[in-house]
């Protein structure tokens, strides 16, 4: 159940929208086309459960800006066949961060591809930008040409996030490993705060590692007085630059 509904459109505005309170995610965007969202207020309690702010998916040429999300879940999602989404300016928080997936959940899954987030700001929130796929993938796909710089975390709990062993609920039998091949990402230009230990958690497939992943100029610190971040990463193969706080794992 969405609060609005967006499926089989090309060729759109939606601008100066709010919703408050949805019952489940505000807006969806599915099998859609050429859909610009622009200056829209999303609100929900930060402990009200599925509360996305906006989830696209099997969508291509989408475009959100200069907005702003507060809700009990992931500000924006992004599923499965979603190409050419940029993102830019959204103010996130509370919530649970701007998530690629989960990926790999069900059969024959179209990649996602070209997605940009920039210039936007975190705050309070559960996540910052996180890639998360399932273990036990029935068939391959592939996440790749993702971008996320000109970020700012104010108090975020796992700032760089990606988890290919994501298995809520143990609903994973066996846990064989992700078959969502992740390639070509950029964390670039990412500063604030972090509220845990782990700043940077790159955890890939066993199958599929993680491939051309980029660190660069990365200035997150622990908010624990005295102590230092850290990053951590497995099955990743990639290269960092410049500043990196905390040091780089790759």
């Amino acid at each position: 159940m969405q609060s609005l509904n967006f499926s089989f459109v090309s060729n759109a505005t939606i601008r100066g929208i709010t919703s408050i309170n949805s019952k489940n995610v505000h807006i969806q965007i599915f099998a859609s086309n050429n859909i610009n969202l622009h200056s829209i207020k999303l609100m929900a309690p930060e402990n009200s459960p599925n509360t996305d702010g906006i989830h696209v998916g099997e969508s291509k040429n989408i475009s959100i800006s200069q907005s702003i999300i507060s809700t009990g879940d992931d500000c924006i999602s992004i599923g499965p066949g979603t190409a050419n989404l940029s993102i830019s300016g959204v103010r996130c928080g509370p919530g649970h961060g701007i998530s690629i997936g989960s990926l790999g959940g069900g059969k024959d899954e179209g990649d996602v591809v070209g997605i940009s987030v920039r210039n936007c700001t975190f705050s309070d929130t559960e996540n910052g930008v996180r890639i998360k796929t399932w273990q036990e993938s029935p068939t391959f796909s592939s996440a790749y040409d993702l971008v996320f710089e000109e970020l700012v975390m104010n108090n975020v709990d796992n700032p760089i996030v990606i988890d290919q062993k994501y298995c809520p609920h143990n609903l994973c039998g066996s846990k064989a490993p992700s078959l969502v091949k992740i390639s070509n990402v950029k964390f670039r230009n990412i500063t604030g705060e972090t509220r845990t230990k782990n700043a940077i958690n790159l955890v890939c497939s066993d199958r599929l590692p993680c491939e051309d992943i980029e660190l660069s100029n990365i200035d997150l610190k622990y908010s624990v007085a005295g102590d230092f971040a850290v990053a951590s990463c497995v099955n990743v193969k990639g290269r960092s630059f410049g500043l990196m706080i905390p040091p780089s794992c790759i």
